[in-house]
């Protein structure tokens, strides 16, 4: 599976991003797809998931009623709705995929086997 993220940008605090995972080589379907995020001298930290098949999804108690993640079956793809964006949601974003992530180990990075390349968010104060 290849991952391409996109989406990415500068915006003022307050505002609004859409980032996208786009997937190809094969289907989202029976995966749990995360967004996580890393930021200059921190760690990766996961931001939100969701269980392409169940539609269960997930989030980081710091983004709860701020992010929205969602699929797009028709499209393959996971959308990540970012509002309300804060300066200190300022990192790279990265999407990952896998097949085998068990709900208790869904927010470490390394239950997941593919990535994407990672989009830059920059929200300015």
């Amino acid at each position: 599976v290849q991952l391409q993220a996109s989406g990415g940008g500068l915006v003022q605090a307050g505002g609004s991003l859409r980032l996208s995972c786009a997937a190809s080589g094969r289907t989202f379907s029976g995966y749990t797809v995360g967004w996580f995020r890393q930021a200059p001298g921190k760690e990766r930290e996961f931001v939100a998931g969701i269980r392409w098949s169940a539609g269960y999804t997930y989030y980081r108690d710091s983004v709860k009623g701020r992010f929205t993640i969602s699929k797009d079956v028709a499209k393959n793809t996971v959308s990540l709705q970012m509002d309300s964006l804060k300066p200190e949601d300022t990192a790279v974003y990265y999407c990952a995929a896998d097949a085998n992530v068990i709900l208790s180990a869904m927010r470490r990075s390394e239950s997941y086997h593919y990535w994407g390349q990672g989009t830059l968010v920059t929200v300015s104060s």
